[in-house]
């Protein structure tokens, strides 16, 4: 077996779980709150429940999983121009920001979903995020090739 060579170049979405019965508050915290348009769901996958969103390129899908436990440490980051706004906005709606100063460049703050899914909400300081070039300060350091465990030193298989 040859194999071919392959490239990673995106990210398409990222899943929250929810319990069941999810939807409404979804949209109201995820669209109204936070302004994300929704995303129709496929038909085969509606029945399963849970509600997608737009994020810039990317979709952001609430799905129900049973039994539920919320992702207090894992998060998605979500870049927001005009993070004091969304910041007044939250803290307005009832739901509490945590602001934090240790990632250098950027302003941002903590704050969870109806079920205590736990969001990174974020701008840099000093420069406009471009879409497809890491801005200062962000996680783009390029990771090392990887390889199956007991292969590094190999030499590649080919087929005769």
């Amino acid at each position: 077996m040859t194999t071919q060579p392959f490239e990673v170049v995106g990210l398409d979405h990222v899943q929250l779980a929810a319990p069941a019965g999810c939807e409404d508050a979804a949209r109201e915290f995820y669209g109204g709150l936070l302004g994300l348009p929704e995303l129709p769901k496929p038909a085969t996958l509606a029945g399963r429940g849970g509600v997608w969103f737009q994020v810039g390129a990317q979709g952001l899908h609430i799905g129900v999983e049973q039994p539920f436990a919320a992702a207090r440490k894992a998060h998605p980051a979500l870049l927001v121009r005009n993070l004091d706004a969304l910041a007044e906005r939250l803290e307005t709606a009832g739901v509490p920001v945590t602001w934090d100063a240790d990632l250098p460049g950027y302003r941002r703050f903590y704050a969870y979903d109806p079920w205590g899914n736990r969001l990174e909400l974020l701008w840099p300081d000093d420069a406009e995020p471009r879409r497809g070039v890491p801005m200062p300060g962000a996680h783009a350091q390029r990771a090392p090739a990887w390889h199956p465990p007991g292969t590094r030193n190999q030499e590649p298989r080919t087929e005769n």
